[in-house]
């Protein structure tokens, strides 16, 4: 996918490949017609070049505009006229079915173009729907938030699809900055459905459970919830793995994390070093608090300025080279420096592309935190100025308050 919204990867390579290969394929019609003149002048009167003529039509249905296909049919079947009326034919009969035939072949390829044209167009139309869903239900997070750099990435394992059962979110909230990367199982609509259910339940939980346990716990009634909704065997086995993080406000260079049967967080520190947060204890999957209730253990680690957090899901750890080898994030980022979040997403959605030589075969959601080396929150600064236009009111206890605040403004 090219980079649109910030949350899809550079242009992959088999794709790129694909459309040099289209763009040669175009001209083949011509290619066909140019053939066929070729053939008639290089050949005896008895030899029939009207499979060429027959043939460029038919492919410029598929390839062409109707308009493209059109004038390739009307070339076709006066060069096939023109060469019949001026070399002869040892058969009237013959050179009248020639011509006949690629007349026909010719009508019938501005049917079937019409046909893919209008498929073409209901498949534009069913992918927009499918970006602008994706676009709702996994919007862009802010570059910049409370002194964090933040990137994302969608990548589809097939090169039409846009949404599936990865997710990501962010939000900044009074607890400090909550993020989580998940993975539902299952495809189709199902597992976007329960895609919407975790994002909504996460945004809500973000902001109102003072502990990031007390969102997983949320996460997980909802998920049960909407595990009684859905039949078959999704109700008794449908499950996320998931991680949740929290930057809390100020300067606590920490972050906290709560695993839930997922891939482990990286730490990518300046210097090249990479190193991975596994979770102390494991925990089982969202959705499966069925089999057991546990406390929720939420484990801190060191987070300081100019270390990037990378989470993601395990379309980055399961993907395999030609010879079955896991892609390993962490031995594939050592060394390497990034200026940005964004290029370090770049260079890893890249990086997996070339590991499976294009042939990715599971959807990958990854997100990138960075802390600023100036970490001052946007709540200390709010904090600040609320301080100063209380001073301000204390002065000019007369004023009325848009009053005041006006004049401090000044």
């Amino acid at each position: 996918m090219g980079k649109r919204d910030g949350t899809e990867s550079p242009e992959r390579p088999e794709r790129a490949a694909s459309n040099v290969l289209w763009r040669a394929a175009c001209w083949l019609p011509a290619l066909l017609l140019i053939a066929g003149e070729v053939f008639a002048f290089l050949t005896p009167p008895n030899y029939n070049s009207a499979p060429f003529f027959s043939a460029a039509p038919l492919v410029a249905a598929s390839l062409l505009s109707a308009r493209a296909t059109a004038v390739t049919a009307v070339i076709a079947v006066v060069a096939s006229v023109d060469i019949t009326v001026h070399r002869g034919s040892p058969s009237t009969g013959e050179s009248v079915t020639e011509n006949v035939t690629v007349l026909t072949v010719s009508l019938l390829a501005l049917g079937i173009n019409r046909v893919v044209r209008r498929s073409d167009s209901r498949l534009r139309s069913a992918r927009g729907i499918a970006e602008a869903a994706q676009r709702a239900v996994l919007p862009a997070p802010p570059a910049r938030l409370d002194g964090l750099r933040v990137a994302a990435r969608y990548v589809a394992a097939q090169a039409d699809a846009r949404i599936g059962g990865d997710l990501y979110a962010v939000q900044d909230t009074p607890h400090g900055v909550r993020l989580m990367v998940g993975d539902v199982r299952g495809k189709g609509l199902g597992a976007v459905e329960a895609v919407a259910v975790l994002i909504g339940a996460f945004r809500e939980a973000a902001e109102g459970e003072p502990t990031l346990a007390g969102v997983a716990r949320r996460l997980e009634h909802a998920l049960r919830r909407e595990g009684g909704r859905r039949a078959g065997i999704d109700q008794f086995e449908g499950f996320t793995t998931a991680v949740l993080a929290e930057v809390p406000h100020g300067d606590a260079p920490v972050v906290r994390l709560v695993n839930r049967g997922h891939p482990p967080p990286l730490l990518v520190h300046p210097d090249g070093t990479v190193a991975e947060a596994p979770p102390d204890a494991h925990a089982l999957p969202l959705g499966m608090g069925e089999l057991g209730e546990w406390p929720d253990r939420v484990e801190e680690r060191p987070f300081p300025p100019g270390v990037t957090l990378l989470l993601f899901t395990d379309g980055v750890t399961e993907a395999r080279d030609a010879a079955g080898d896991f892609y390993d994030p962490r031995r594939r980022l050592a060394g390497r420096r990034f200026r940005s979040p964004d290029a370090l997403l770049d260079h890893l959605v890249a990086d997996v592309d070339r590991h499976t030589g294009g042939h990715g075969d599971d959807d990958m959601a990854l997100l990138a935190v960075r802390r600023t080396e100036h970490h001052r929150t946007e709540h200390h600064r709010n904090d600040h100025h609320r301080n100063e236009q209380q001073r301000t009111e204390h002065r000019h206890p007369s004023v009325p308050r848009r009053t005041a605040a006006t004049l401090h403004n000044e």
